[in-house]
């Protein structure tokens, strides 16, 4: 692939994280997808034959993208797990600015609107999901043994619990159109985990 076919199909991508979490799955079209990326119908079938083709390597492109974004964040940098747990969901509520488009999910856009009806798409999404849970229960993992090592829960169940109040807080956010009782919910979720591993935060 030349450089220049490269840099069309990630516009294309990159345009495709913003509008259909701007304006959901169903209601956009490719011509928005194209206007958006500043490219022409005839560059978007030249790279996916379909919208539903677009979507899955789109789910692919928030991996790439997010996997950077949580990688060199700070809250990498603690020695101590907990710290770095307790740090990424004080990142995660950091994300809270701009419009609902700017800090809500891809994955849960989609798997909201497809998880019945369009199982590639739902599986490309739930790929990307359970990559980042696996991130985070390694930290999640690490805390445990250092902090709660007779606890009852796994790390994975803690990940996943994670990751539902957060997609849920997004959904709150929709709903009231603005970010305030989704930070209230992050608040709410640091204070739950640090108290299962007997620590108290504010």
């Amino acid at each position: 692939m030349t450089t220049e076919r490269h840099e069309s199909r990630t516009r294309l991508l990159d345009a495709a994280l913003d509008v259909f979490r701007a304006r959901g799955y169903a209601a956009t079209r490719v011509d928005d997808i194209c206007a958006a990326a500043g490219l022409t119908k005839g560059s978007f079938f030249h790279h996916f034959k379909t919208k539903d083709e677009l979507a899955i390597a789109a789910a692919g492109r928030w991996t790439e993208v997010t996997g950077a974004l949580f990688r060199d964040a700070d809250y990498n940098r603690p020695d101590d797990p907990l710290d770095r747990l307790l740090g990424y969901l004080d990142f995660r509520k950091s994300l809270l600015r701009g419009s609902l488009a700017e800090y809500t999910c891809l994955l849960g856009t989609l798997v909201q609107e497809v998880y019945d009806t369009n199982p590639p798409i739902r599986m490309a999404c739930e790929a990307s999901l359970s990559s980042h849970v696996a991130m985070l229960a390694r930290d999640i993992e690490a805390a445990r043994l250092l902090y709660a090592p007779d606890a009852s829960w796994s790390s994975e169940g803690l990940a996943l619990h994670i990751q539902a109040v957060i997609q849920g807080s997004f959904v709150i956010a929709k709903a009231h159109h603005g970010s305030g009782p989704a930070a209230d919910s992050f608040d709410h979720l640091k204070r739950y985990v640090a108290g299962l591993f007997g620590r108290t935060v504010r």
